[in-house]
């Protein structure tokens, strides 16, 4: 709850529309509850972050959990290694501009999400 709280005032701060504020905060959820669920817990950091005259929110999951073998396969809509719908990590991609996942077995995952103004 407090990351999506978070997120949302970063979001309003730099001007997002309530669109876009819903699509950056659905998809803080998501990945927040995938590093809870898959990677027993870890950190997420939250930056406000120019380009040019575009501002935007950089979120950054990380975790030390088991890691995703098959990230193409993690990524596909309906794909879940657990109890979950399979749209978590294929969901925060559609609803974010720019996307990153490094993961490995053994170590951990780590998300980066950007959605710009």
């Amino acid at each position: 709850m407090r990351v999506r709280q978070d997120v949302r005032s970063r979001a309003i701060e730099i001007g997002l529309s309530l669109v876009d504020q819903t699509k950056i905060v659905t998809a803080a959820s998501e990945l927040a509850r995938n590093t809870l669920d898959y990677g027993g817990g870890g950190t997420a950091r939250l930056q406000i972050v120019q380009d040019g005259v575009r501002r935007g929110v950089r979120l950054t999951f990380e975790d030390q959990g088991p890691g995703i073998a098959d990230l193409q396969l993690a990524l596909k809509d309906g794909y879940t290694s657990g109890k979950g719908l399979g749209l978590g990590l294929s969901g925060a991609k559609r609803l974010s501009n720019e996307f990153s996942i490094d993961s490995a077995p053994g170590e951990g995952t780590r998300v980066t999400i950007v959605r710009w103004s």
